[in-house]
């Protein structure tokens, strides 16, 4: 059994672990609530900035990134939220990487399994090579 402080309150708990780490299952409802009133707010207002989103559902920034890294939210084409891809640095509007950089590791990925077969050690030939015989 594990039992560890949460993050958020301080209590102890017994860890599972899961999504929220180190939280507490109360404080992990809490997230979910947040998450629930983010994901609400964003439908009703697809035009809203990342600091109106924090301050009208009070979450940090952090955690609607962390979230929107984790495909849990995603915004609209025309959205001015947007985060750096991990590869490239360019602006998307979910996930870690951009197109091109996730099928530049699909790509990575293929070669890697599609490696070619070891070519055969080929014999010695030796000119003087006879055949021998014992008596």
């Amino acid at each position: 059994m594990d039992v560890r402080n949460c993050r958020m309150c301080g209590s102890l708990y017994n860890y599972i672990g899961g999504p929220y780490r180190g939280l507490c299952p109360r404080c992990v409802q809490k997230m979910e609530d947040k998450f629930a009133k983010v994901k609400e707010y964003i439908e009703e207002n697809p035009g809203a900035t990342m600091t109106m989103i924090s301050e009208e559902c009070d979450v940090t920034p952090e955690q609607i990134q962390r979230w929107v890294r984790e495909d849990r939210l995603a915004f609209a084409d025309d959205s001015p939220i947007g985060i750096p891809c991990e590869g490239c640095g360019t602006m998307i509007k979910s996930g870690r990487f951009c197109d091109k950089c996730r099928a530049n590791m699909a790509n990575g990925f293929s070669q890697a399994y599609a490696q070619p077969e070891p070519a055969k050690p080929q014999r010695k030939t030796d000119s003087n090579a006879k055949m021998r015989f014992f008596e």
